[in-house]
């Protein structure tokens, strides 16, 4: 009974998501747009936090060098969508492979020092290396060509870009769901509560950590190479660590141990965001009181609040 309702209140939102370029003003299709890639972005990164413990301060440098690949690409190649898309997953792969290949070996606060030392690093090279970047001004320019596979979209319309974020981000959290669910996922868990009886078990607790590394930059590549052509530009700003920031706030702020919590976190912030901006100029001070106190008071997130909320009731 509990699984039917999930997935009818799971199948009410994807309907409700599909629907928003139709009953919903520009500015609300732009939000929601942003609102799935983030939550793609998040959701990547709970991958490495909720499910194997370790806190990344560098998951932006995986974030923005997917949207660098994607403008480069479509600058220089004008190559399909659809091939952006791996090409910027395929770099972001091999960023977090070299990176997560010195840093997994260290724990706890060590290992979040050294992603925040190379995620800047990341970034001072984007910031500088202006012949490819151009620097602080970063990319634009580009325009959106054919999706790939002879499908005909209109990608500059607002409104098609929002139901192709939709489509990949959509089957991207499937994948990811698949990944979590599975015995790799379990073995993930694992780690974050006891890595010593995982490694006495046999298991290599420092392979499983770096795959589950690339794996979380791999779709936070995905989730760039998406942010590029929404915004128009792959700035520096995406590489910041400042930027690495937001999906472990958007994390928390959902719930850390579950797999949806990363999406309504993105989702609350985002819209809180939209919201306060359109009352008050002082709209971070605002939004800092109001995040600091749903933290507080939501221990599990406000997804593990809610179900632990609806389960007092049936009781």
């Amino acid at each position: 009974m509990k699984t039917k309702v999930l997935m009818a209140i799971l199948a009410a939102v994807i309907c409700g998501l599909i629907a928003v370029p139709w009953i919903a003003s520009y500015f609300y299709v732009f939000i929601f747009t942003e609102i799935l890639i983030l939550g793609l972005f998040a959701a990547s990164f709970n991958l490495i936090f909720g499910y194997t413990g370790m806190l990344s301060f560098g998951h932006a440098a995986f974030f923005g060098i997917g949207a660098y690949a994607t403008a480069l690409v479509l600058i220089h190649l004008e190559w399909p969508f659809l091939v952006c898309l791996l090409v910027s997953m395929g770099a972001s792969a091999l960023l977090a492979l070299a990176i997560g290949f010195l840093s997994v070996r260290l724990n706890e606060v060590y290992f979040s020092m050294l992603t925040l030392a190379f995620g800047m690093m990341v970034f001072a090279s984007a910031y500088q290396w202006r012949s490819v970047t151009n620097g602080s001004d970063g990319l634009a320019g580009f325009t959106l060509g054919s999706f790939g596979f002879g499908i005909d979209l209109t990608l500059g319309n607002p409104l098609v870009y929002y139901h192709v974020v939709l489509g990949i981000v959509t089957v991207a959290s499937i994948v990811l769901y698949l990944i979590c669910r599975s015995s790799f996922g379990m073995i993930l868990k694992a780690i974050r509560q006891n890595p010593e009886r995982v490694s006495f078990a046999g298991l290599n607790v420092r392979t499983y950590r770096l795959v589950a590394f690339v794996i979380a930059g791999t779709f936070a590549g995905l989730a760039g190479g998406l942010i590029a052509p929404f915004l128009r530009v792959a700035s520096p700003e995406l590489l910041h660590w400042s930027m690495s920031a937001e999906p472990i706030l958007m994390a928390i702020l959902g719930g850390t141990g579950y797999f949806l919590g990363p999406f309504i976190g993105a989702a609350s912030f985002i819209l809180l965001e939209a919201w306060i901006t359109t009352y008050t100029q002082a709209w971070m001070l605002v939004l800092g009181i109001i995040l600091a106190v749903m933290v507080i008071f939501f221990r599990k997130g406000l997804l593990g609040t809610l179900i632990d909320w609806w389960m007092e009731v049936k009781k």
